[in-house]
């Protein structure tokens, strides 16, 4: 996932005048708008400073930089028409200011260690969202940019200019005044609200007490020293993913297993049930407003998929494919669950993960929790670093910068002698601190002007010891966000903002990343970093062995992610009015998952998507369809080979938005993406 200042998949927002004027309307994207009005900065209220020291520095900055695009925008009312690419340059300006604001800002609020500071942050974010809307309504900068003469423009101006006046259309900006008005104040409510359930999310983590270390069998041994009872003589469990998901796999207790999953799929709930509700309301009467029969219209509307239909489509299209083998998976794991309850008809939602694990340990000798001990965290950082430099001729060396807690670490890519971006790696749970794994922009790189810098924000073990062991899956998620940042530091060298790092289309930026987890299924790539505590290194066997065993339960995880991204487009795809959250997410499991809804939970609650994402959860399935078949290239020369690797990042990585994604990946295949290799991965059985 990618996040920037606005969620995008579990994160990805952009912030572009040019590129995405009307999805900050929408809460995706967020962009600046001007109304012609002569005395705009004046006539804003004065910001209300917090008293902490530390919020009141940062929220300062936040309105310095405000100041400077609203002086900009107020003066678009009186200048004289200005030239081609001193317009253009003025907005790339204004960009540039409030990509680096919102950036920090859904940053900050997200996983800052001081609650004044988040509080701080989502002011200043949403000071942006409202002049932002302004710039993205405004006759005065539409009407200029709608006289450039295109055919005398470069290819990346000109596609500048298309893309502007495209998004100004959708934002709204030939309606009337009041409808114009009336977008603004929506624009606003849905920031707002959208931060209330992140928020909410954010900090809504629970707790899972048991009374006797009994209930832990099973469980691996250094999971258990982690969690002493405390002063009472109880172990307290959280919701953090550290937590969580080794007790789902490995807990032989069923009872506590179904207690933990009734907990996490009911995390900020009750609170956020108003809040989706009201989200969904709001986004509705905006696309209304727009001109579209729904969201779920408007949002499809820029995206390869171009339709709610098309996506639909597509969501059957995989979930007829999957079907099957993931009915021929269901059957495997209830005859391994009769084994030990000879009652069960069923297996439901919180067993899954445990009889995974142990059929992959019994029919494919692939032991989890062996496999851990050759994924001590830092050894994986290392590995991850290493990989990257060998594979694209760069080197990677700490950075001496400040950074917002004492666990966070930072560092700069280098190539030859020249510092191409910068990163910093937060990647363990601490409370108040976003849930899941995301990056987060900061800066977004301009050629010859300011270098890209990004966050990779993650909840793995390993805060308190660097040789804590991670689960393998923690090694594909650290490999797929570092994914995210690679994009954003070598596509992070154009001229526009609109166009730096990840912003191609929506529905194609997850497709680098989800190619780059076939890496840690390789036995060369592993063996050059996982060891164990002897330094033993991985052995091939044993990797050969996690490799027959991966497949198991993938048209089962297929199905499950089809459950999702069909919930997030068909709560945004009709009237809100008519919708009954609970009623319509037990439906839709029951359509697509075989795992039938668990009565009593809640998980639309803490389905952050739905903010960031809205209807475009699909988006995932839809990248890994491109991953497949971008990877075959890979498959055919070699995973490690930097040729292949150099000339992927040329064709696909380095051109960051600056061309249409189904034309980067053209330029690395030779030939249009196909469904075929996808289908052919998904076909397979056992």
């Amino acid at each position: 996932m990618i996040g920037f200042s606005l969620k995008r998949r579990s994160h990805i927002a952009f912030v572009t005048l040019g590129s995405a004027l009307i999805a900050l309307a929408s809460c995706e994207h967020r962009v600046a708008k001007l109304t012609p009005s002569t005395e705009l900065a004046n006539q804003r209220p004065a910001w209300e400073m917090p008293e902490d020291s530390e919020a009141k520095a940062y929220l300062a900055e936040c309105e310095m930089d405000f100041k400077k695009v609203a002086a900009e925008l107020d003066g678009f009312a009186e200048v004289k028409p200005l030239a081609y690419m001193t317009l253009l340059d003025k907005l790339n300006k204004m960009d540039m200011l409030s990509d680096l604001q919102l950036s920090k800002a859904g940053l900050y609020s997200s996983v800052h260690p001081n609650k004044e500071v988040r509080s701080a942050a989502e002011n200043c974010e949403q000071h942006f969202v409202e002049i932002n809307t302004d710039i993205s309504l405004s006759r005065a900068i539409f009407d200029q940019v709608s006289k450039i003469d295109a055919s005398k423009l470069g290819s990346d101006d000109r596609r500048y200019v298309e893309h502007m006046l495209r998004d100004y259309r959708r934002s709204g900006v030939d309606k009337d005044q009041a409808t114009r008005d009336k977008i603004k104040k929506l624009s606003e409510e849905i920031n707002l609200i959208g931060q209330e359930f992140d928020k909410n999310y954010r900090e809504g983590g629970k707790k899972i007490e048991i009374a006797s270390l009994k209930e832990l069998q099973g469980l691996p041994q250094d999971y258990i020293e982690r969690h002493k009872p405390n002063a009472e003589g109880k172990i307290i469990l959280t919701t953090d993913s550290p937590d969580y998901i080794p007790l789902m796999q490995y807990a032989k207790s069923d009872a506590l297993r179904e207690r933990a999953y009734r907990v996490y799929r009911s995390m900020a709930y009750p609170e956020n049930k108003p809040v989706l509700e009201n989200l969904l309301a709001k986004r509705y009467e905006l696309a209304q407003l727009l001109g579209y029969s729904d969201y779920a219209t408007y949002v499809t509307e820029d995206k390869m998929i171009k339709s709610p239909k098309n996506a639909q489509d597509f969501i059957d299209k995989v979930s007829a494919l999957a079907t099957p083998r993931a009915l021929e998976e269901y059957q495997v794991l209830l005859r391994r669950l009769q084994k030990i309850d000879p009652k069960a008809k069923k297996v439901n939602d919180w067993q899954k993960m445990y009889l995974q694990e142990l059929i992959k340990k019994e029919k494919y000798q692939v032991d989890a929790q062996k496999i851990r001990q050759y994924f001590p965290f830092a050894k994986v950082q290392q590995g991850i670093f290493d990989l990257t430099q060998t594979m694209f001729g760069v080197s990677i060396r700490p950075w001496q910068t400040q950074v917002w807690h004492p666990s966070v670490q930072a560092f700069e890519i280098v190539e030859g002698n020249q510092v191409i971006g910068r990163f910093y790696l937060d990647m363990h749970p601490r409370e108040g601190k976003y849930k899941h794994a995301a990056q987060f922009g900061i800066q977004s790189g301009i050629k010859g002007v300011q270098l890209p810098i990004a966050a990779l924000v993650c909840n793995f073990p390993g805060g308190e010891d660097p040789n804590e062991l991670l689960e393998h899956s923690d090694v594909e998620t650290f490999l797929h966000e570092f994914g995210h940042l690679l994009h954003t530091m070598f596509g992070g060298h154009q001229t526009r903002v609109a166009f730096s790092g990840t912003r191609t289309e929506w529905d194609f930026v997850e497709a680098p990343s989800q190619m780059l987890e076939e890496w840690v299924w390789d036995a060369d790539t592993l063996a050059s970093f996982a060891r164990n505590a002897k330094g033993e290194v991985i052995p091939k066997a044993l990797v050969a062995k996690m490799r027959a065993g991966r497949d198991f339960g993938h048209g089962l995880w297929t199905k499950h992610q089809l459950f999702y991204a069909a919930t997030s487009l068909n709560l945004y795809n009709t009237n809100p009015a008519t919708v009954d959250l609970d009623k319509i997410t037990a439906q839709i499991q029951a359509t697509y998952s075989p795992f039938g809804y668990v009565d009593g939970t809640h998980f639309y609650a803490s389905f952050g998507h739905l903010n960031g994402y809205s209807a475009i959860y699909y988006t995932y399935m839809w990248s890994l369809v491109i991953a497949s078949d971008m990877f075959s290239e890979f498959e055919k020369d070699g995973l490690r080979n930097p040729v292949v690797a150099q000339r992927y990042r040329k064709a696909v990585l380095a051109p960051g938005g600056s061309k249409d994604a189904a034309d980067l990946v053209n330029d690395f295949l030779g030939r249009p993406f196909s469904f075929n290799a996808f289908a052919k991965k998904l076909e397979n059985t056992h």
